[in-house]
């Protein structure tokens, strides 16, 4: 079979791995019981995640072999707990990875992790989601544009949950063929009402025994319901159906499409809400019980819109059992900047995130003075006095309270037809604006302070705003003293199209990790995408944004190609648009939607090659990305995948400073013929670079591996 051409579907029956388990194993008593003493009552307990060795059942094809294998995987989970005493676990993990969730003291954990059979010991910590309102023009950036794409696949989601009551996420007639396969798990449940289980969301389920249900707002929901809006702004980024109006203070202002339209979402809410918003978050126990489940449900590509560390953790481990199973994993980069992605294994495809469109506003004072901030207004606001929040207190609210336009805290007969100065912070940007609307004003600037650092972002406010940095609002506020009856005006500044560039906040990889991160960015600042709250749209920014729509573009390759997880994520790297940064913040470049069905060749990998590389029993992964340690020689096979032979001629660019081949220089595929690509680089001058190896056919398609070589 060609290992390019696994079915899309039914991936529990299509593995090669399977694993022989005879009935005598699962029966035969642990080859050594653990061993640790009873904890006291007392003694203090974390919840830790604890990982046994080898592959879940993910791995194992199904039938008797699978039976026999779950048998011995429970007995294997059983002996653990009652060697250390340890309580009932909150999760049990069996599909992507072995292992469990469960409290214990510090010496349990300790015990255990230097057991054999126990793979990794590691303590839960509460990660965040990678996405933020964010600037845009509403009106330009509907993502996919198309009323095709994706249909037969599924797209799992692990988030903040779902808000189904919109037409983005109704049944239609235009979603096309259904998937194959055993159908995921979706039921009514409290909370969570029965029509929403549709041919468009085939799977839902919430994991909250990790954050825990003591530290949750009062507002969240035990149910897959979104409480925040990011699951719902995600998911319509990656499969919200096609041709739905987007509908901004009662007016149309575009059509919107997800970039996937016609793929199916499981959703699994694994994020939650605390009564301190920066308590909010994402338990890895949570997490890695999401992908669990997810991976059993069968899902075609499954995203992560959640940050996290870079090193290689235990929800890496069971991403690593989703890529077994044929599952196309993307993870968010993170917003963190420079210090290393999130999520930097070799089987997960991390995106970064991209600019290009800026919208921006001005306020315009008397005398022809204008200051320039971040707007998504588009409409000017009418001639009229500005009046700062802190002077508009309503009855029984505190200046303080007014100076940041907390909800009811705005008197209408001081803001009414006035716009209102307002510093940010203490509540929402976009509750600010609500505020001033509620107080009948006209408009709204929203001011940094002196030790603010936050970025200007242009929300879809409820009344035209620009949101100007701190030392144009300390002009501003200069300017109002000094005309107490000053009127102003707020006006959009045309829509810019600016050069692709890859923000300061995106995840950006480290040179000394095993392979260059992230794979490749995506558009990640102002992506329009529904939320629950009423409003209907929001604009999202972050690595989770990019994430989503790489998730919907891999949608769309496997429901048109029918390709494997590991051909797909070739074909998104190695079509991707360079850009002038570096591999280490960009990776390969942009992705390229309308090219990525078309990639000429691709670099095969067997899934199981993963867990040979991680366990050390090869030394490199048929990857796209290169990297060299100052110097050395690395090989790369390449397959091609059209239906006639194919010319094909090597090439390296960039790396000016050393000697760099490429062998051969020259070749012809047939079709589904494989060649190996061998490349040396020679000593240099010790800094570090970065180039691609560039392999071109003879009909003009073209694949760029990223080549990296550190000092």
């Amino acid at each position: 079979m060609d290992p390019h051409r696994l079915p899309r579907r039914g991936l529990r029956g299509a593995l090669a791995t399977g694993l022989a388990v005879g009935l005598a194993a699962v029966l035969a008593a642990p080859a050594a019981l653990l061993t640790g003493a009873p904890a006291a009552a007392d003694e203090p307990r974390d919840l830790y995640l604890v990982t046994l060795d080898g592959p879940g059942l993910a791995a194992t094809p199904p039938g008797l072999a699978r039976d026999l294998a779950g048998l011995q995987l429970r007995a294997r989970q059983d002996a653990v707990l009652d060697a250390v005493d340890a309580p009932p676990p909150a999760y049990r993990f069996e599909t992507a990875l072995v292992g469990l969730a469960v409290e214990l003291t510090d010496d349990q954990a300790a015990a255990l992790a230097v057991e054999p059979g126990v793979a990794r010991v590691e303590v839960d910590r509460v990660r965040p989601l990678a996405g933020r309102g964010g600037t845009g023009d509403p009106a330009r950036l509907s993502p996919g544009g198309s009323a095709r794409g994706g249909a037969g696949t599924v797209v799992g989601l692990v988030d903040t949950g779902l808000d189904p009551d919109s037409p983005l996420f109704a049944a239609s007639p235009r979603l096309g063929r259904a998937p194959s396969g055993p159908a995921p798990d979706c039921r009514a449940e409290p909370g969570w009402g029965p029509g929403w289980c549709t041919d468009k969301v085939v799977a839902a389920a919430w994991f909250v025994e990790g954050f825990g249900t003591a530290r949750l707002a009062s507002s969240a929901r035990l149910s897959p319901l979104d409480d925040t809006g990011h699951g719902t702004q995600v998911a319509s980024i990656a499969a919200g159906n096609a041709d739905v109006a987007v509908r901004l203070r009662g007016e149309e202002v575009g059509r919107y499409s997800g970039v996937a339209p016609q793929a199916r979402l499981a959703v699994y809410k694994a994020c939650w809400t605390a009564p301190d918003p920066d308590d909010d978050g994402c338990s890895t126990a949570d997490l890695v019980a999401a992908v669990d489940r997810a991976t059993a449900d069968g899902v075609d590509v499954l995203n992560l819109s959640v940050g996290g560390p870079a090193e290689l953790d235990t929800l890496a481990l069971a991403l690593l059992g989703a890529a077994e199973a044929d599952v196309v994993v993307v993870g968010a980069a993170g917003n963190g900047g420079a210090g290393g992605t999130a999520h930097a294994a070799p089987w997960i495809t991390t995106v970064g995130a991209v600019t290009g469109l800026r919208r921006e506003g001005e306020v315009r004072l008397g005398g022809g003075t204008r200051l320039v901030g971040a707007s998504a207004a588009t409409d000017r606001s009418p001639r009229a006095r500005l009046v700062r929040g802190a002077d508009a207190a309503a009855p029984g609210a505190t200046r303080e309270q007014a100076r940041r336009c907390v909800p009811g805290s705005l008197d209408t007969a001081l803001v009414a037809d006035r716009i209102v100065l307002c510093d940010r912070g203490g509540v929402g940007r976009v509750d600010k604006s609500q505020a001033v609307a509620a107080a009948d004003g006209v408009g709204m600037v929203l001011a940094e302070t002196g030790g603010a650092t936050g970025a200007l972002e242009a929300d879809l406010h409820a009344v035209p705003t620009v949101h100007l940095d701190a030392a144009d609002a300390t002009r501003l506020r200069s300017w109002a003293a000094r005309h107490p009856r000053g009127a102003v005006v707020l006006a959009p500044r045309p829509v810019v199209d600016a050069a692709p560039e890859v923000p300061a906040w995106s995840g950006t990889g480290d040179p000394t990790a095993a392979l260059p991160k992230p794979d490749l960015v995506a558009p990640g600042e102002g992506v329009l995408g529904a939320v629950p709250d009423g409003s209907g749209w929001e604009l999202l920014t972050g690595t989770s944004a990019s994430a989503a729509w790489v998730s919907g573009v891999a949608a769309r390759l496997r429901a048109e190609r029918g390709w494997s997880a590991s051909a797909v994520r070739s074909a998104l790297v190695t079509t991707a648009d360079p850009l002038p940064v570096g591999v280490l913040r960009a990776g390969a470049g942009r992705v390229r939607q309308q090219s990525v069905s078309s990639p000429g060749l691709v670099l095969g990998l067997d899934p199981a090659d993963y867990r040979r590389w991680l366990e050390g029993r090869r030394a490199s992964l048929n990857t796209p990305a290169l990297v060299v340690r100052r110097q050395g020689t690395v090989t790369r096979t390449v397959t091609n995948i059209g239906s006639r032979p194919r010319y094909v001629s090597t090439s390296v660019v960039g790396l000016d400073g050393r000697p760099v081949t490429v062998l051969p220089a020259a070749v012809v595929l047939a079709p589904g013929e494989s060649h190996r690509i061998t490349v040396r680089v020679g000593l240099g001058d010790g800094s570090q670079e970065d180039g691609a190896v560039l392999l071109r056919t003879g009909d003009g398609t073209r694949a760029r591996l990223p080549l990296l070589v550190t000092r």
